[in-house]
């Protein structure tokens, strides 16, 4: 452990521009003899985790993997205030929860939380699987939290300043719409278009128009221009309740706009000469 503590220190600044899981592996394989027995119960989920759906087809098959063989490749580990938070190897922690062990193997390292944030985003981020939504939330985590820009993330990351800025775009989608993305029902480049559209009530039934009819990336791209460039009339605002208040108000009687005629209610002929008086059609 101690020979990979200069790595990891200053920051990470030493691993950035690596591959980070591969220099995790490489970690949890150099040092596997060196691991702790350490109890389930006393370890924490990572909270800077961004993934948040994990293939429980796969976990479940990790799983029979371990009831038949054990773990092989221990879980990285910090101290915490109370017991340990995962560092990485979250897929082996769930996993050796449902083949129901008491204890696993894990290499404990002296991560700052600092270290602790940024190595674990930045693990995920480079992971392919990552959901698009997970790694629009995982690169706003890193700004937020590293007070960094843009351009500083695409270096970290290995990713272009370009790709950073229209990942992050699709966090302006509505929740609902997200989701569809994250459940994998629509892709980024069937969502993609719908970031020009302001009203998200249209981004929604547009959304929900790609699912029932199937449509392609392309097919949004040219439903989206054309409704741009054939935007639908507006008609004419037909609520003359407002009017039809002050006018009422100020004659003291019913008063109906229906139309584009203005119908005025009065009781009797000094009803009616009270009100021409009021409009100054005769004198008093």
């Amino acid at each position: 452990m101690a020979d990979d503590k200069p790595r990891l220190g200053r920051g990470l600044e030493a691993i950035f521009g690596e591959n980070v899981s591969s220099v995790l592996e490489e970690i949890q394989h150099s040092h596997a003899n060196n691991s702790e027995e350490i109890l389930l119960e006393l370890i924490h989920p990572n909270p800077y985790q961004p993934r948040i759906h994990f293939d429980e087809t796969k976990i479940e098959e990790l799983a029979q993997s371990i009831r038949e063989h054990g773990v092989f490749t221990p879980i990285l580990i910090r101290k915490a205030v109370s017991g340990y938070q995962l560092i990485a190897g979250e897929r082996r922690l769930r996993a050796a929860k449902v083949a129901q062990l008491k204890k696993i193997p894990a290499i404990v390292l002296e991560f700052t939380e600092a270290e602790m944030m940024e190595i674990s985003l930045i693990e995920n981020i480079q992971r392919e699987d990552l959901n698009v939504i997970e790694e629009a939330k995982a690169y706003d985590n890193i700004l937020t939290r590293l007070n960094i820009t843009q351009e500083a993330l695409a270096k970290k990351v290995g990713k272009s300043r370009v790709h950073i800025t229209n990942t992050l775009r699709l966090l302006q989608l509505p929740k609902s719409v997200q989701d569809l993305v994250l459940n994998k029902v629509l892709t980024m480049g069937q969502v993609k278009p719908l970031i020009t559209l302001e009203d998200p009530s249209k981004i929604i039934a547009i959304a929900e128009k790609i699912v029932k009819e199937g449509l392609s990336a392309r097919d949004v791209e040219k439903l989206i221009k054309d409704k741009k460039s054939n935007p639908r009339p507006q008609s004419p605002s037909t609520d003359y309740s407002y009017a039809e208040h002050l006018l009422s108000d100020k004659f003291q009687t019913k008063i109906k706009i229906v139309s584009k005629a203005l119908t005025i209610h009065f009781q009797d002929d000094d009803d009616l000469n009270r009100l021409l008086e009021l409009m100054g059609v005769i004198e008093d």
